[in-house]
């Protein structure tokens, strides 16, 4: 692959998951005024996150097998086209018809084509580079995810500027952007013609689980607590901004893109200079979970908004340093033939994730603010001890005597 097609290829990955975080953050802005103008309850408005969730965990499992048995390209395109209708099909929901029902539909038709973009480019990924290459545009791929997250909020509050609608619509032209990359830039190989059939194919799944499903299964978990504390950080940081300092709109997108724009800076970094070592992957994982660990628990203590932000640091670098580590390790578990399932069912946990940190955070802050950070820093602690004690690595002998050490599974 020629060096500017490549970059091409690693922009074309690098814009699917884009596409996926702007799903939920970009919304966030404009809550306020859907449940205003539409005279709509909390519940109704939180719904229109939640439905977004539940479709993409429920469907990505399915689009990975098919893209293991299609290709990923002929899953990735519908997708990301899906994704757009549905958008528009929200946006007129709220501008022509007003009509709560039309918005929730099309949000369950983002969430489904949401399903086939950031799983199916770690697979992508995996397919078309090897080494330590694969890991660098893995963390392209995290890092875009990360970008995604920090740019949302506030090109939810600047599109808000027009009308609180006006998001819908911006969402087919990101889509546009990515579908071009995708089909002009990423040239997959032919995948045989003969496929195995489906009850082979589970069996090969179930293989995988059994012989490496306890590193698999505490990978899938460390990646689902990372967005899970995320989100749950963000939505309490959300409420303590409008609630206590008064600070709205664009600046507190602003604010609430620091702690993302540090996760997304460690990602790149992290996926750039890991290569293929998976000792040191692991290392990095349990590193992160320490980090997380001590942020949380300082953050009992740290009630002033500067400081606070200095402690979440802590936690932003943690996830930065856990999430290209995981990537990699889940990418490299099984071969291609199998590969989207795995990434897509990492997906759906990751979106679960998601989806349970606000209403549980909710929940701990009722009950109180120090016991919330206490609770989560024992989690990450946990997780942590988990993430040492289930992931193992070895030396590969046989590479050491030519002067190179690799790891494997085991």
């Amino acid at each position: 692959m020629a060096s500017q097609n490549k970059g091409m290829a690693i922009a074309a990955i690098g814009s699917i998951p884009l596409i996926m975080t702007l799903g939920n953050s970009m919304l966030i802005p404009i809550l306020p005024a859907m449940k205003s103008e539409l005279q709509l309850s909390q519940l109704q408005v939180s719904l229109t996150i939640t439905v977004f969730s539940i479709a993409a965990a429920l469907s990505i499992p399915v689009l990975g097998y098919l893209s293991d048995r299609l290709s990923r390209k002929a899953i990735i395109i519908p997708a990301v086209i899906l994704y757009g209708a549905g958008a528009l099909l929200a946006g007129f929901g709220a501008s022509m018809f007003e009509s709560y029902g039309v918005i929730l539909t099309g949000r369950t038709l983002q969430g489904i084509g949401a399903a086939g973009t950031a799983p199916l480019a770690m697979a992508l990924t995996g397919d078309l580079f090897k080494g330590g290459e694969e890991s660098r545009v893995l963390g392209i791929v995290e890092a875009s995810n990360g970008m995604g997250k920090v740019l949302s909020p506030i090109l939810g509050s600047l599109l808000a500027l027009i009308t609180w609608y006006a998001p819908f619509f911006a969402f087919p032209i990101f889509c546009i952007l990515s579908i071009l990359l995708t089909w002009f830039f990423v040239h997959e190989k032919k995948i045989k013609k003969e496929q195995p059939p489906f009850a082979n194919y589970v069996h090969g799944l179930a293989s995988v689980f059994k012989e490496q499903g306890r590193w698999l299964f505490t990978t899938y978990l460390a990646g689902a607590t990372c967005l899970f504390t995320l989100f749950g950080i963000l939505f309490y940081l959300s409420d303590v901004l409008e609630q206590s300092y008064k600070i709205d709109g664009v600046i507190k997108g602003m604010i609430l893109a620091i702690p993302l724009l540090i996760m997304g800076i460690t990602s790149y970094i992290t996926g750039a200079k890991i290569g293929k070592n998976m000792y040191q992957m692991k290392r990095l994982i349990v590193l992160g979970f320490v980090l997380m660990t001590i942020s949380y628990a300082l953050l009992t203590m740290t009630e002033k908004l500067v400081p606070f932000l200095f402690v979440l640091t802590l936690s932003s670098i943690g996830s930065g340093l856990v999430l290209p580590c995981i990537n990699s390790l889940i990418t490299g578990s099984v071969g291609k033939e199998k590969r989207g399932f795995v990434t897509s069912l990492y997906g759906s946990v990751r979106f679960l994730g998601v989806a349970i940190g606000p209403p549980i955070f909710t929940r701990l802050m009722e009950w109180s603010r120090p016991g919330m950070f206490f609770v989560i820093a024992a989690w990450t602690l946990v997780v942590g001890l988990l993430a040492l004690t289930m992931i193992h690595v070895a030396k590969d002998e046989g590479n050491k005597k030519k002067g190179r050490v690799h790891y494997k599974y085991v």
